[in-house]
């Protein structure tokens, strides 16, 4: 049995499932391997939301990515570039980042501009278990050890990373649960700006529109889940991170914004005009496409699959596959990037 050092940095909903996952999984009596998970967070309510979840976190991030074989970086997204500058000096030669923040381009930038050629850097980010898909929040106290089961993680490896790192990223998502995907990291962005960003952009418009109308003092004490939901990043996400991850991804959000704004102009039309076959019409077509959506989702089958690259063996083998390339031979004494002879 070998032991395989991972260090958490992040304790929101992400980063403290990831540390749940792991410790479920050390917790399998078949489990060839075991994982030394260490948690660190620098924000006092996290760690105490974090231990409240059976977890022990520390403070010192300095401290927790020492010596680690794998480092889940998993921290709120405006502090994501400050933590490449202070803390690529303190990864192991050999170490693997996996990055969780919402965009990839800019990290890719960050970890090339930044790391050292011996630490390697794979983009990650976790489409959820369909069982979560309504619930709305995205806080530490909504962390799960399923909160990747039946999803999917996309993979962006960076320019300088190892096949075996790129595979180690590859077997760590199945043991989180999840099944990998490779993807260009553009058209990430480009998707995350549709998927994610907008419909924050849109909440924090809805709240913003809300409480600056004169009848809000009234209208507040009205609020529902309907409207929780809409407006939960505000909950949840600083508004540092909002800024920072709307504004690195700008050029994709502003044509999904200007789409919705032509999307919007034409409901505001018919509602004008009273025109209830246009509406029915609308309604009509946006239940069906989503009930079609709701249950690919839900059964993650879809009509139009990319091809999937070819990568490590994501069954019976799996371990065998992780603890056979990248980190064999790193528990083996060969060094990062010597060659089998």
């Amino acid at each position: 049995m070998a032991n395989v050092s991972v260090a958490v940095l992040g304790m929101g909903r992400l980063g403290a499932s990831v540390a749940l996952a792991l410790k479920r999984y050390n917790e399998r009596k078949d489990a060839p391997h075991q994982f030394e998970v260490v948690c660190a967070d620098l924000r006092v309510g996290a760690r105490e939301d974090a231990a409240a979840l059976g977890l022990k976190v520390e403070r010192n991030l300095f401290d927790a990515v020492q010596n680690r074989d794998i480092v889940v970086l998993a921290l709120p997204y405006a502090d994501v570039p400050s933590a490449y500058k202070t803390l690529a000096r303190e990864f192991r030669p050999g170490a693997v980042l996996l990055d969780l923040s919402p965009l990839k381009q800019p990290s890719l930038k960050w970890a090339e501009a930044n790391l050292p050629n011996e630490v390697h850097m794979v983009g990650m980010t976790p489409i959820v278990n369909p069982a979560y898909l309504f619930d709305g929040l995205d806080d530490t106290r909504h962390a799960a050890a399923d909160l990747f089961d039946k999803g999917n993680i996309l993979l962006v490896p960076g320019v300088s990373a190892i096949r075996d790192a790129i595979e180690l990223a590859s077997d760590f998502s199945v043991i989180l649960g999840a099944t990998p995907h490779f993807v260009d990291p553009a058209e990430h962005d480009s998707l995350m700006a549709l998927t994610d960003n907008l419909p924050g952009l849109l909440g924090v418009a809805a709240f913003y529109t809300a409480y600056k109308r004169q009848g809000w003092n009234d209208a507040q004490r009205l609020t529902n889940p309907g409207f929780g939901r809409l407006t939960h990043q505000l909950h949840d996400t600083h508004p540092d991170d909002l800024r920072d991850t709307w504004l690195n991804n700008r050029d994709s959000l502003l044509r999904h914004l200007d789409a919705v704004l032509d999307t919007l102009q034409t409901f505001r039309s018919i509602l004008a005009t009273n025109d209830r076959d246009a509406l029915d019409g609308a309604l009509t077509d946006a239940s069906e496409a989503y009930s079609t959506w709701i249950n690919r989702r839900h059964n993650a089958r879809w009509e139009q699959e990319t091809p999937r690259e070819s990568g490590p063996t994501l069954g019976g083998q799996m371990m065998n596959s992780l603890m056979g390339g990248f980190l064999s031979r790193r528990l083996g004494g060969r060094k990062n990037g010597d060659e089998k002879e």
